[in-house]
């Protein structure tokens, strides 16, 4: 029997497991949406939502449940996507100057610092001061799935979004996905099938047509012989 089973396991030992929510999680806080399977997306939502009503504890002020965050979400630093150009054109040294002060602690707020126009942002600071600043009126369901219609090249699974409420993105083509070149030569086929039967159909039709008038005249000119054959009998 399934006793005791809380979730899935997805295949992975819980090491792997905790690391793939982790990643998935940060790349939500920084993005505002992800893209994944179905199964996956199912897995990461309570457990992004747990990591947001933390941060807002931790916003109001609990030094555990900031500890908490700060074990569940471990932290990276990331460049804000106003400034994710500038960083690409940078050298390697003043990328690294970017994202860490020369002690090696990393840069918090993502504001600037002395001559530089701007640093790296933490993913819990963003989380703590920014997206759960954003629900603090909100009791939950800070988050949302939508089924991709698309699956997944490869394994063909079913994929999903998650997304944040409030971020209202349109996750692409939900419904009508594009046309495989399989689906276009198989409805090529089935458009010249149905041409064709359409057009032996016309065919025969007129033939028909043709056929019954020439019956119809052969009748009225054999009618019109026999009357003039009566015409002449009768004389």
């Amino acid at each position: 029997m399934r006793h005791r089973i809380s979730k899935k396991k997805l295949n992975r030992t819980s090491a792997h497991r905790r690391a793939m929510q982790r990643n998935l999680a940060q790349s939500l806080f920084e993005h505002g949406r992800v893209r994944t399977t179905l199964a996956k997306a199912k897995d990461i939502r309570p457990f992004a939502e747990k990591l947001i009503t933390l941060g807002k504890k931790a916003r109001a002020g609990s030094q555990t449940a900031r500890r908490r965050l700060h074990k569940l979400l471990s932290d990276r630093s990331m460049i804000p996507a106003e400034h994710r150009e500038a960083y690409d054109m940078m050298s390697g040294s003043k990328r690294a100057a970017a994202l860490r002060y020369s002690s090696g602690r990393r840069y918090r707020s993502g504001k600037p610092k002395g001559r530089l126009a701007f640093t790296a942002e933490s993913i819990t600071y963003r989380l703590v001061n920014t997206i759960a600043a954003k629900y603090e009126d909100r009791d939950g369901g800070y988050t949302r799935i939508i089924r991709l219609a698309r699956p997944r090249v490869g394994d063909h699974g079913p994929q999903a979004v998650v997304q944040l409420v409030g971020d209202e993105q349109s996750p692409g083509p939900v419904a009508k996905p594009e046309k495989t070149a399989r689906r276009r030569r198989a409805d090529a086929r089935y458009a010249f099938a149905v041409k064709t039967t359409r057009s032996a159909a016309k065919t025969d039709k007129g033939t028909a047509k043709k056929g019954k008038a020439g019956r119809a005249g052969q009748q009225a000119e054999t009618a019109k012989d026999t009357r003039e054959d009566d015409e002449s009998a009768e004389t």
